[in-house]
């Protein structure tokens, strides 16, 4: 058996040696799905910590020879996971696959360019152009790369001038594009069309929502955007893009996808300035440099140490398409885009017009703790549904109200809107109310009153545990308008209300009380707890 697993292994040697280079032709169709990071509810994207991955499918054209052959997929993914990758129209199949390691990114090429001829890109005070300054680099030790000019030894970005490096040196055969290459072999020479899908790091997506209050506070304008992040040095242009919403599980099988070279782990290259006449690193970071792997490959390589401009293009009167996928959600971009390298991109996830809202003040507030007094929060309630203009589900993100003064709108408060699904409450927290203030007390009367609270119906509490101490909750409104008021109660587990003076119902696993409160007047509510008996 060993024998016959050496002489298996020997042939695959044999075979992988003598296989001819094959390149694929550049993708002709792309289609990109993007999983947004997991736990990510709101906030900005940050383009050097993105926590989603992507389903990256090209369609390519091939021409191989008979015999073995190692064709390249050229300009995938930097951040791409060889062993998720599938490819399907090759008559014979795969025999093996690779990622090819020696990336050419930032660090690489400053370590492939030491103690050789460089040129520095300097900008002129003087003049306003760019020169250019043979120079070798010494050291990039701690990040700080030190190179020697005629002028004498410096570090970069010392010169208070805009600065960055012009490569002509050997880089050591690092490949300027990510390429995955597959082993094949065909008893004759064919041209087919082959499908890559494979899953990368470095992605996300998030979504943004606009609220606009009417001028009579009873209905809201909505719109929403979605931003799609690709944090890779590789782009897909004119790509059809997906987005997927919910929670995915995902387990990895215990190694990082930096092991493959990926741009984002291990790609950049922070340049730090010392001062001068100092040997103390004292200086906080002035820039992360990046490299662009967008082809086509050049035989000078330009180091940018630009900030990257983020841009965002609407796609006009087109909006995303949703469509259910097991159950995630899956938001379809209607026509082609492109997820830039290195870049965030905006499309339009939505418009509602008129939805009917309702302005609910209310409190969180934890059973038998003493409460002074403190201000209400204002939330924004409508449902999800189409009675209320609305009806599709809503991703998680951030919403910004806005409320109409002086004939324009005035920004009032930032939500976080959770995933929302079809029939249930959409709700924008818009801040604290302080006409509205209310405490929690012992209730004057207590457990022993003459008067006892109503028992909840539907509980018998003498066949409970006895009764905790009675509770009072009072509000006041000290505005000019009614409100409707709604206290939510928080309990462990095995609690819960026996008595009150109003009605109460459960609301996501909590009693809620609502009430009405009339303008410049007071309210109460009455309340006892007991632990169940089962």
């Amino acid at each position: 058996m060993r024998r016959a697993i050496a002489a298996l292994l020997a042939l695959a040697i044999a075979g992988e040696a003598s296989a001819q280079d094959v390149a694929a032709g550049p993708p002709r169709d792309l289609s990109v799905t993007i999983y947004r990071a997991p736990g990510r509810r709101a906030g900005s994207i940050d383009l050097n910590w993105l926590g989603g991955f992507a389903l990256v499918t090209e369609t390519r054209d091939v021409t191989i020879p008979a015999g073995t052959s190692r064709l390249r997929f050229e300009g995938v993914a930097d951040s791409i996971e060889p062993a998720s990758a599938i490819v399907t129209g090759l008559p014979s199949g795969v025999i093996e696959k690779n990622r090819d390691a020696h990336l050419l990114s930032p660090s690489a090429l400053i370590a492939a360019a030491l103690g050789k001829t460089v040129r520095v890109l300097r900008t002129d005070p003087k003049t306003g152009r760019t020169v250019a300054i043979p120079g070798i680099i010494r050291s990039d030790a701690g990040g700080g790369v030190v190179f020697e000019t005629a002028a004498g030894v410096e570090a970069l970005r010392c010169s208070g001038a805009a600065e960055t490096f012009s490569f002509d040196a050997d880089t050591g055969g690092a490949s300027a594009r990510p390429t995955l290459s597959v082993l094949t072999r065909s008893d004759r020479p064919l041209s087919a069309t082959v499908t890559l899908s494979y899953l990368a790091q470095n992605f996300d997506w998030s979504a943004d929502y606009r609220a606009t209050l009417a001028d009579d506070g009873r209905t809201i304008d909505l719109g929403a955007w979605v931003t799609l992040a690709n944090g890779n040095g590789t782009s897909f242009p004119d790509s059809r893009t997906q987005i997927v919403a919910g929670r995915l599980n995902r387990q990895t099988a215990g190694h990082s996808h930096s092991e493959a070279g990926s741009y984002g782990a291990t790609g950049a290259f922070i340049a730090q300035c010392w001062p001068r006449g100092s040997t103390r690193d004292t200086a906080a970071p002035s820039s992360i440099v990046r490299l662009d792997f967008g082809p086509p490959p050049m035989t000078k390589v330009l180091l940018s140490f630009a900030p990257i401009t983020v841009t965002g293009s609407r796609i006009a009167d087109v909006q995303v398409a949703q469509e259910q996928l097991g159950d995630l959600k899956l938001y379809r971009v209607p026509d082609r885009t492109s997820v830039a390298s290195r870049a965030e991109k905006q499309v339009r996830l939505l418009d509602r017009a008129a939805i009917p809202v309702r302005r609910v003040y209310g409190a969180k507030i934890a059973a038998d703790q003493d409460l002074d007094y403190f201000p209400a929060r204002i939330l924004l309630r409508s449902r999800n549904d189409a009675a209320h203009h609305l009806g599709l589900p809503l991703p998680s993100g951030r919403v910004a109200v806005f409320e109409p003064h002086g004939g324009r709108p005035v920004l009032v408060g930032e939500a976080v809107l959770r995933d929302t699904a079809q029939d249930e409450d959409v709700e924008f927290e818009l801040g604290e109310s302080p006409s509205i203030q209310l405490r929690q007390v012992p209730a004057a009367g207590g457990s022993d009153a003459a008067k006892p609270l109503p028992p909840v119906p539907g509980i018998d509490p003498g066949r409970a545990a006895p009764l905790q101490r009675e509770e009072q909750v009072e509000i006041a409104n000290a505005g000019g308008d009614p409100i409707a008021f709604e206290l939510r109660l928080v309990l462990p587990d095995g609690r819960r209300v026996a008595r009150a003076d109003h009605p109460v119902t459960i609301k996501d696993g909590q009693p809620v009380f609502q009430l009405d409160i009339p303008a410049n007047s007071q309210a109460a509510i009455r309340y006892q707890t007991q632990w169940s008996s089962h």
